[in-house]
């Protein structure tokens, strides 16, 4: 605009100031913006605003005023503009001192103007700092807008212009209070033009004046003016002026037009058109006669502020022919206020003494000065002691501790203001309390005030104390404990937990007061269980609940309102109420409809809960129904009436009812809307009478039926119908009988009269014959004298009163044909190949086949075979006069007789004459059975027979041989016919060889048969094959792959495949499935014809010329794929149910023929109307047990075909699916029809299935209901996500199969979410690290992240960018100031462009701290929902570091496990919705805070809450539906888990319907009440009709889902009474025939069907149970494939068409014995160079009684050149081991047990090679024995410990002469290199070898080199020489003597005599065998068995006991032994 202006005349002066530079600027807008305040927080001195002294607010340049005057001439003077800008700066700084108590000081002050737009948020904000507590006030114009709080933002959540003004805050805490400057909030906005003046007139050479229209707008807006429609532009004579006048000098006749203005707000871009202004130039074409000069835009005073401001002043004159013009110009300048005298900060002094606060400021104009005292306006008048001096100090005169304060000075002028202040203490006073605190009660949540007013100088420090616990003061600030600026404590909100003693305590320099009190906490009271919304029927009882919690200290009363009033219960008996304030409301009626309020009130507090009542009864009938025929449409009766009353509850619909032809009463219409009051009836039968009657139905039920219309009747009409099924039949060659059936009875429109039959030839032009048939109860005729075969087109239809209806469809009948009766001419039959005939033939002639020609039969037969004939129909040729034909498949060079014949559709005609011919002679097949005898080293014989399929005459063999793989030395022989064996000789020793023979014919060789084998070498049985392994798995076949196995030299003739089939165990059956033939190298085959969805277990068996290997090992349990049944059901029968219905039944497939899952098997029952095509209808019965089903709906007297068809699967999927992305968050899925053949019922809808590819989560789906939308847009999807997309229909029974294969679609993508993560985990003063995870939401490739910082005290001009790489996940930025708050945003980018941004805030200060945690979590009740609550809390302190993120964990009660439910709560968020939750069910929650520098402790844990309760999410399963009588059923359930009832479960819901397959109806509901009932008997139902059942569960919410629907036929009822007699006998091992009789005829209930039996063994029912079924009504079966002797327990049940009946007493049966199952397992232990310990297990199926087991060893290649076998027979269940000796070092042997019942079972084998193992001790050193007594010490050294340590020694002994090396002593700890034993182990006189042996964890390792050979002869001792005998008797003798002599000396009166007997034993004892000493050699058990040709030695001990040998003792009675 004002480039506009320079080019216009004018004169302009300029006036400017000298800027500041570009770096002051900076600086001062740095200082001017807002930054983070931290309320509380206490800023050292030395931080305080340095620049405070300077009296200027910050951001100001002040530099000195320089004035520049500028003129210039831009033209002819025509127009002066004079423009003048102004700049000035000024600066306003508060300061504060620190101290104990800190005072209130600003960090900052506000812009003097700030502009913000229209409807934008506004957040104002007080930066203070000082002690606490802080309290802020905010002033608005001067008047209050808040009251002091510790809020220190102003929040205008949305501006509006009345906001525009000036706005200040007051901070304040105990020291005193100051006031900011004022900053002015200016709105942006733009209104309307405002209608002005329309038009304008003007003379020819004036100056024109177009003064813009006024408008309402802030800022001024822009104007830019247009004439007719074009942009103005400024010339020498137009121009625009400050106001946005359009300035036209000089006008002339172009000036006229029409004037727009255009505004435009430059800060929110609006802008605005204004109506058009005419401008219209009189006196147009006059002289041109000078004007005068004329000032029309006159200049203004104006006034600038220096440095700040801009003047632009304008004087605009009009004039034409002069030249001269004067200008005066007033100009004032102001300059901004600046102190050029402060106070200081802080001033003492003491009472009565005088002090002056200097305050001095100067500016243009010279400001005022005005002093306030703690944010109060001093007044002088009113203090007198307070006085303001010359310059602006202020002097206080006889200070006073109230003196005490912060004192401001504000300097203000009409450029602005500035303040500073200063804090006055004035002091000598001790401190005192002058009103303390007194003892309170509170009520739990609310506030409470402990008051504490001080007095003293300097003013007491307040500080709050509970016990020892600080709870506010100066510089401590507790969660909910304030100090406020009088020194009181409130405490908000109050808990329990703060009841106790409190203290103030007042401290300053001169002393300390305090004083306490008591507070009390009651418990709130509240309304934990508020009253309901009720809406209850009429008469009823409306109960309303009023559940308080309170104070047990507390009396609460119950108050009952009703709209307002006390409800006072005594005036009623209907009204109650309890002690628990619960009102009670009985016999309900429309005057206690309304609004309760309950009202509970305590000394606790008070609470109040509304509820409505409403009371509903059943409508009232309508009113005046009348009913008239319809003028405008036919056989229609317009029906109306007036509305009823809805009972005060809406209406539901009304129910129509109709009496036709006065007929009972029957709903004619069941859903007419509410709203109706006239409906039109249609679709009435003519010549019928008609009378309605309506009623009303609400929720409440059906009200009063309206009184009946009149009747009306409506007129006779022809026949709307021809008569149905109309069936022509033909009868002979010259007659067709023709019937049909009466029209439908509601289309004969009037009584029929009789029927008109038309007929004519078909396709013929000639005229009709008529038949009248006059009696209307005759439906058939009989058409004669027709012509032979010929087809004839019938029509029926019938008449009455009326006139004649319709004509049926033409029906279409031949007159009968017959057969042909001569045969094809000219019949010549060829042998074309070996198995092909040719024929050729003529057709008979027409007149001769009578008939159509259908084809001809060509026919072939062996002779002697007429019964086998081949038959190849082959289709009429009417071109060609020779007919040809060919049959296949015949056998090679066989004689046939042929033969052809025509047919027609009544049968055959006759054949031509046999001719006799010969197939062609072909090759012969394979020989028979080729093998080989006499195999020498250079010759053997080679045996076969004759092909089994000769193919001709045979001429001779062919024999040839070679060398295995060298066909260069192959020798071939011919043989004559006869011969069958042939030796082949010149062999060559050891050599394999590949034979071959071929049978022979005039037509060549046959098929060979080969095999290999070694010379010399006799071939022998092959191994089994190994490694099977089982591939490509199909519905009927399998592929195996195999390793071969030893092929016993000789090659693989034959694979054989064996299969368990079903049942798979040891024990089962295994059954050939499959051969395959001359492959000997075959790896793989392919297993054919096997049953679908049916287990097998393979094994494979090789065969060679000697005979069949063993078989392999079973391979793994495969169960092959589904496939479709094979078979149909069986003994369909169809019979007669109704004139509409047919009652089919079947014997259902038996289990055998599912071909696939059972739960998937049913029934699709097929029906049409018998000779027609199309019309095809179908139902699916989903029950593989069904029989019957009732096919209703039928035409009468109509014949139908009907098929029953077996399914196993839902079968498919919808077709064409298809998915493409729309958006980033949808994809629309389209789909085609499911094919009819697999839709197997009513298709309801279909479910789009879908969930993210490679997810683990559930699939999501989306349901369309109905069969007509083939497409849905999946939305809410995840951004550029895959997903896996399948469709599936579902019918009524369920879900079928989802489409196949997934489709693949993954979303648009879209810009990204912000990054995550973000944390600081370095901060320095100068510089912050920060990490961040990528977006949650990628919605695509990150292709870059953007960060962005700046100080929060900055604006977006000043920050610093960065774009970092995809890969980036941390970030430093340096450079930063300490002691600062920077906010930093993080953004990434994809190919959308850049996302959302993530924004944190960090301090750069290393004074970092862990957060405080947050107050306990609180959940209002009535945020409690049923699975989600809303948790609140309070932040705790951030310790210098901003909050991230919260974490919340809950826990359900009473489990004590926390689970985390979000752990990225936003900062930001005090609240957060915890969901996911489970109905009625308690939980706790508690809340962690995290910064950058760690987390908190949790916060303290909520009160336990209870979530309501939720309807059901479950469905009750459905155990059984029986018919219970021929009208009833039985259903049984079980009810869903109790998770899952979601609350107290009340009872059950069974709904019920018949079943009608082309409708659906309503649902029958019965409710039982019985939360623990399991059964429910349905009654009253319809005989033969099919019921659906269904069940529900429900709960004081409302009900859940609804089971899968069970379906029922009733009209039978189960047997009530078992099968009788049941007999149980034992076959065999694995068989029992079962046998009963049938339930008593008068408990069958109907024909039995089939029966059940269950069979279990004998206490393992649960684990053991199976069912066999039989479909027949038999009365026995064979229960097959048991277990071997094993009690079974069998019990019968019979079913019939209704269900199953009661099962019969268990009967007790027991399979007879068979052989056992192999041992479990063979063990060896002890092995050693020649012996071995062997011990095998039980086997695992006993199958009879164990009476013994048969072990066989052998070595596996011959010892010696002997190989000898040896067979012990063990009697007896027990030992399980055997230790066997006389083994050949290093052999391996090979060992087979089995166990014996009543004969042997199979074998379990195992080698063992004897010697030490690898990695075995070596052989200790050379033993030699030192002999002492009867002693021998055998030493030895150790040797080489092996690949283990030694763990022991083993002492082994032999006699010399027997060579049998046995364990004389084991277990030797392996320390020991010597070891003591007693002669008396051995055998006396016998020589002994003796070694050692090592053992470690490998083994027993070689034994050392045997010991020299020492006699095991005793030594006798000294004692028992004779001459030591001799001196004992000696000796003895004197002693014996001696006593005599004594005796008698001393008693001789007395004899005494002792007789004195001594004796010497001798003895040999065997000493004990004790563990670690000495074992047996034959181990205590079994005798030792020797391997070699001496005699069998079973000696064992070494013992002897007076010189004979002796046996130790063993128990080796039930120990036979039998060597073989």
């Amino acid at each position: 605009m004002l480039e506009d202006q320079k080019e216009g005349k004018s004169l302009i002066l300029a006036m400017s100031l000298t800027p500041i530079t570009s770096e002051e600027q900076s600086d001062a807008q740095d200082q001017q913006q807002p930054g983070l305040f931290f309320p509380g927080s206490v800023w050292p001195p030395s931080n305080m605003f340095p620049a405070r002294r300077l009296g200027r607010r910050t951001g100001y340049s002040t530099v000195a005023p320089r004035t520049m005057v500028t003129a210039r001439r831009t033209g002819q003077v025509g127009q002066v503009w004079v423009s003048c800008w102004i700049l000035l700066s000024a600066t306003c700084i508060l300061s504060a001192q620190a101290q104990d108590d800190v005072p209130p000081y600003f960090k900052m002050e506000p812009p003097q103007t700030q502009v913000h737009l229209e409807g934008n948020r506004l957040v104002l904000t007080c930066m203070a700092e000082g002690s606490w507590p802080l309290e802020f006030k905010w002033i608005y114009n001067g008047s209050e807008l808040t009251r002091f709080s510790l809020e220190y933002r102003y929040l205008i959540p949305s501006l509006d212009r009345a906001h525009a003004g000036h706005y200040r805050c007051i901070v304040r805490n105990r020291v005193g209070a100051i006031m900011q400057c004022s900053t002015e909030v200016q709105v942006a906005y733009m209104g309307g033009f405002v209608e002005g003046e329309r038009s304008q007139t003007v003379s020819q050479g004036e100056g024109a004046l177009i003064h813009a229209p006024r408008i309402h707008s802030f800022p001024k807006p822009q104007i830019t003016w247009f004439r007719d429609g074009r942009k103005i532009p400024s010339s020498s004579r137009i121009a625009i002026t400050l106001e946005n006048t359009l300035v036209i000098l000089s006008t002339v006749a172009p000036d006229a037009g029409r004037y727009y203005a255009q505004a435009v707000n430059d800060k929110n871009g609006e802008n605005k058109t204004s109506q058009p202004i005419i401008l219209t130039v009189e006196n147009v074409g006059g002289p041109a006669d000078p004007i005068a000069p004329s000032i029309i835009i006159p200049p203004k005073n104006t006034s600038v502020t220096m440095g700040r401001n801009e003047a632009i002043m304008e004087c605009v004159a009009n004039c034409e022919g002069f030249n001269k013009a004067a200008l005066y110009l007033f100009f004032f300048e102001t300059e901004y206020p600046l102190f050029v005298k402060e106070p200081p900060s802080h001033i003492t002094a003491e009472m009565e003494k005088v002090v002056d606060i200097p305050c001095q400021a100067q500016g243009t104009p010279q400001p005022d000065i005005v002093w306030y005292k703690d944010a109060v306006p001093i007044s002088p008048v009113k203090i007198p002691r307070y006085k303001v001096l010359v310059g602006g100090s202020l002097q206080i005169n006889g200070l006073l501790p109230d003196d005490t304060g912060m004192f401001q000075c504000f300097a203000r002028n009409l450029a602005g203001e500035i303040q500073t202040n200063t804090y006055l203490a004035v002091t000598s006073i001790a401190p005192n309390i002058t009103a303390g605190p007194a003892d309170s009660a509170v009520i739990d949540g609310m506030s409470v005030i402990l008051h504490c007013e001080t007095s003293g100088a300097p003013r007491p420090a307040i500080t709050w104390q509970k016990g020892e616990r600080v709870l506010a003061s100066g510089s401590v600030q507790l969660p909910r404990f304030t100090l406020l600026e009088s020194g009181s404590l409130l405490i908000s909100p109050s808990h329990l937990s703060d009841a106790g003693t409190y203290t103030c305590m007042a401290s300053n320099s001169r002393g300390i007061d305090e004083a306490s009190a008591d507070l009390v906490v009651w418990a709130r009271t509240r309304i934990t269980k508020p009253p309901q919304d009720q809406s209850v029927i009429k008469g009823t009882k409306a109960v309303m609940t009023c559940g308080v919690t309170h104070d047990p200290s507390v009396t609460i009363r119950y108050v009952w309102e009703k709209s307002g009033s006390v409800i006072d219960v005594n005036t009623s008996p209907r009204l109650r109420l309890d002690p628990d304030g619960t009102l009670h409301i009985s016999q309900t009626w429309s005057g206690d409809i309304g609004t309760y309020t309950c009202r509970v009130t305590s000394v606790g507090g008070n609470d109040s809960r509304n509820a409505h009542l409403r009371v509903r009864q059943l409508p009232h009938a309508p009113e005046n129904p009348i009913a008239v025929l319809s003028a405008t449409e036919k056989r229609a009766i317009n029906l109306t009436w007036a509305q009823a009353f809805d009972g005060n509850s809406p209406l539901i619909r009304y129910i129509l009812e109709v009496s036709e032809n006065n007929a009972p009463w029957t709903v004619l219409l069941a859903n007419i809307e509410p709203e109706s009051t006239g409906v039109t009836v249609g679709g009435l039968i003519p010549a019928r009478s008609y009378q309605f009657r309506l009623c009303a139905v609400n929720d409440v039920g059906r009200g009063q039926f309206s009184k009946e219309t009149d009747r009306l009747t409506l007129p006779e009409e022809p026949p709307s119908a021809p008569p149905q099924t109309v069936i022509a039949s033909g009868r002979t060659n010259q007659s067709i009988m023709i019937q049909w059936q009466p029209p439908p009875e509601s289309h004969q429109n009037g009584p029929l009269q009789g029927y008109i039959i038309r007929y004519c030839l078909s396709g013929l032009p000639v005229d009709c014959q008529m038949k009248n048939i006059t009696n209307p109860d005759q439906t058939s005729l009989l058409l004669e004298d027709l012509i032979i075969w010929t087809n004839y087109e019938i029509e029926v239809a019938a008449y009455n009163g009326a006139g004649r209806g319709t004509y049926s469809h033409k029906v279409t009948e031949w007159t009968l044909q017959g057969v042909p009766t001569v045969p094809p001419g000219n019949v010549q039959g060829e042998s074309v190949n070996s198995t092909t005939v040719r024929f050729t033939w003529s057709a008979p002639s027409p007149q001769f086949i009578n008939g159509i020609n259908q084809g001809y039969k060509l026919l072939a037969w062996e002779p002697n075979r007429a019964n086998e004939v081949t038959i190849v129909t082959v289709r009429p040729n009417f071109q060609d006069s020779v007919h040809v034909g060919y049959i296949t498949g015949l056998k090679k060079f066989t004689e046939y007789y042929s033969s052809v014949l025509c047919f027609t559709t009544p049968g055959d005609g006759p054949r031509s004459p046999p001719q006799r011919l010969r197939t062609h002679e072909d090759t012969p097949g394979a020989v028979g059975h080729l093998s080989f005898t006499d195999i020498l080293d250079t010759s053997l014989k080679v045996s076969w027979k004759e092909p089994q399929e000769k193919n001709g005459v045979l001429t001779g063999y062919r024999i040839s041989w070679e060398e295995f793989n060298r066909t260069n030395t192959r020798v071939t022989h011919y043989l004559p016919n006869l011969t069958q064996e042939y030796k082949v000789t010149g062999l060559t020793a050891l050599t394999t060889y590949t034979i071959q023979v071929a049978a022979m014919t005039s037509k060549g060789q046959g098929q060979l048969s080969a095999s290999t084998i070694s010379s010399g070498v006799p071939p022998e049985l092959p191994g089994p094959p190994t490694n099977l392994a089982i591939s490509n798995i199909g519905p009927r076949s399998v592929t195996l792959q195999f390793k071969p196995g030893y092929d016993g030299k000789t090659s693989i003739s034959r694979w054989k495949v064996e299969a368990q089939i079903g049942i798979i165990g040891e024990n089962e059956e295994w059954l050939m499935v499959h051969q395959l033939s001359n492959e000997p190298d075959a790896r793989s085959l392919e297993v054919l014809d096997l049953n679908p969805y049916t287990f097998y277990r393979f094994r494979m068996r090789q065969v060679n010329i000697v005979g069949t290997s063993p078989p392999s090992q079973p391979s793994r349990k495969i169960e092959t794929l589904q496939a479709p049944p094979d078979i149909s059901p069986a003994n369909v029968t169809l019979r007669t149910a109704s004139e509409t219905s047919l009652w089919l039944r079947w014997v259902p497939l038996p289990e055998w023929e599912y071909n696939g899952n059972p739960d998937l098997v049913g029934y699709r029952v097929q029906y049409s109307k018998a000779g027609t095509k199309g019309g095809v209808l179908s139902h699916v019965i989903m029950d593989r047990l069904e029989r019957e089903f009732t096919i209703e709906d039928l035409e009468e007297w109509t014949e139908y075909e009907v098929r029953v068809q077996a399914i196993n699967v839902p079968s498919s999927g919808p077709t064409n699916v298809s998915a493409f992305a729309t958006t980033s968050s949808s994809i629309l899925v389209r789909w085609g029809e499911v094919l009819e053949a697999d839709r197997n019922g009513l298709i309801l809808g279909y479910k789009v299935v879908y969930k993210e590819k490679d997810s683990d989560t559930a699939p999501n789906f989306w349901a369309v209901e109905g069969n007509t939308s083939h497409s849905v847009q999946l939305s809410s999807l995840g951004k550029y996500v895959l997903y896996e997309i399948q469709v599936l229909a579902f019918t009524r029974i369920g879900d079928g199969r989802s489409s196949s294969p997934s489709i693949l679609e993954r979303t648009l993508d879209d810009v990204p979410g912000p990054p995550v993560g973000i944390l600081f985990p370095e901060v320095r003063t100068t510089s912050v690290r920060l990490i961040w995870q990528p977006p949650a939401q990628p919605n695509g490739i990150i292709l870059a992240y953007q960060i962005t910082y700046r100080r929060n005290s900055s604006n977006s001009n000043a920050a610093t960018v960065d774009v970092l790489s995809p890969s980036a996940r941390q970030y430093t930025a340096t450079g930063l100031k300490p002691e600062l708050v920077y906010v930093f945003r993080l953004t990434a980018q994809t190919r959308k462009g850049w996302g959302e941004a993530a924004e944190a805030l960090v301090v750069t200060t290393e004074k970092r701290a862990r957060p405080q945690p947050t107050s306990r979590p609180v959940v209002p009740q009535e945020e409690v929902q049923a699975r989600r609550v809303l948790l609140s809390w309070e932040p705790g302190s951030d310790g210098l570091s901003p909050v991230r993120y919260y974490t919340v964990q809950y826990r359900e009660l009473p489990d004590s496990n926390w689970t985390v439910h979000s752990a990225s709560v936003s900062h930001e968020s005090h609240s957060y919705i915890v969901d996911r939750l489970k109905p009625f069910t308690s939980y706790q929650f508690r809340v962690k805070t995290t910064n950058d520098i760690g987390d908190s402790e949790y916060s303290q844990e909520s009160e336990a809450i209870t979530t309501l309760q939720d309807a059901p999410d479950k469905p009750p399963t459905i155990l059984s539906v029986t018919p219970h009588t021929t009208t009833s059923v039985l259903v049984r359930w079980q009810p869903p888990a109790e998770d899952h009832i979601n609350g107290v479960l009340l009872g059950f819901r069974v709904r019920y319907r018949e079943l009608h397959y082309d409708r659906l109806r309503s649902f029958t509901v019965r409710t039982v009440n019985s939360p623990s009932a399991n059964w429910a008997e349905l009654a009253d139902l319809s005989k033969h009709k099919r019921y659906e059942i269904r069940l529900s569960v429900y709960n004081a919410v409302g009900e859940g889902p609804s089971s899968p629907p069970q379906e029922v036929f009733v009209g039978e009822a189960v047997p009530t009474s078992p099968p009788q007699n049941v007999v149980v006998q034992s076959s065999t091992a694995t068989q029992l025939d079962v046998m009963w009789d049938p339930p008593p005829l008068d408990a069958q209930n109907g024909d039995i069907q089939g029966y059940k039996i269950y069979f279990w063994e004998f206490q393992l029912q649960n684990e053991t149970e199976r069912l066999r079924t039989l479909f027949l009504p038999e009365l026995g079966v064979k229960l097959k494939n048991l277990t071997g002797y094993t009690t079974y327990m069998i019990s019968v049940a019979a079913f019939n068409a209704a269900g199953d009946g009661p099962r019969s007493l268990s009967t007790r049966g027991r399979t007879q014995q068979a052989a056992p199952s192999a041992p479990s397992f063979i063990h060896f232990s002890e092995l050693t160079t020649t012996s071995v310990n062997v011990s095998w297990g039980e086997p695992k199926q006993a199958n009879g009684i164990i009476e013994g087991y048969r072990l066989v060893y052998e070595p596996c290649t011959p010892v010696d050149g002997v190989s000898k076998i040896v067979t012990v027979d063990v009697k007896g269940s027990a030992p399980l081991w055997m230790k066997i000796k006389d083994l050949a070092d290093g052999v391996t042997y090979n060992f087979r047990i089995r166990a014996k019942t009543l004969t042997y079972g199979p074998e379990v084998e195992a080698n063992i090679t004897t010697g030490p193992g690898e990695g075995a001790p070596g052989p200790p050193g050379e033993p030699f024995i030192s002999r002492y007594g009867t002693a021998l010490t055998l030493h030895w050294t150790s040797g080489d410990q092996g690949r283990a340590p030694i763990t022991r020694y083993v002492i082994e002994a032999r006699p010399s002469d027997e060579g049998l090396w046995d364990i004389l002593i084991k277990d030797i700890p392996k320390e020991v290199t010597s070891y003591t034993l007693n002669l008396d182990m051995l055998r006396e006189g016998v020589t002994y070898d003796f070694r050692v042996i090592a053992v470690n964890d490998y083994g027993y390792g070689s034994p050392s080199v045997p010991s020299p050979s020492i006699s095991a002869q005793k030594v006798s001792p000294f004692y028992e020489e004779w001459w030591f005998l001799v001196v004992i008797a000696l000796v003895g003798l004197i002693f014996i003597l001696l006593l005599v002599f004594i005796l008698i000396i001393r008693g001789q009166s007395k004899k005494y005599t002792k007789k004195a007997d001594s004796g010497n034993h001798s003895n040999c004892t065997a000493l004990p065998l004790t563990h670690g000493e000495m074992v047996h050699l034959d181990e205590g058990r079994f005798p030792a068995l020797e391997l070699n040709n001496r005699r069998l030695s079973v000696k064992n001990s070494f013992c002897r006991k007076n010189g004979i040998y002796t046996r130790s003792v063993t128990n080796t009675a039930n120990v036979p032994l039998v060597i073989q």
